[in-house]
């Protein structure tokens, strides 16, 4: 089962160029992992103070995907 739905849903929500996101899924046995690119000035509302957004969004994922008996992570690439 994908979560790409969920991820996306979230992460166009949280910021002001949505038509700017780019999700990548890439997967590895019972892991999934998404790689996220916004657009430079969102990447700061993706993040969060101190971390704490993409937190969040990583636990909501990782629950849902512990149902199916999987592990789910969340990267933002921030082409540094």
């Amino acid at each position: 089962m994908s979560y790409l739905p969920l991820v996306e849903t979230i992460i166009t929500g949280l910021v002001d160029h949505p038509d700017s996101v780019e999700i990548r899924e890439e997967l590895d046995g019972h892991t999934r992992t998404f790689v996220v690119k916004v657009a430079a000035e969102d990447t700061g509302k993706v993040i969060g103070k101190s971390g704490r957004v993409v937190s969040a969004i990583r636990q909501v994922v990782s629950a849902v995907a512990s149902k199916s008996r999987e592990k789910a992570f969340i990267k933002i690439d921030t082409d540094d």
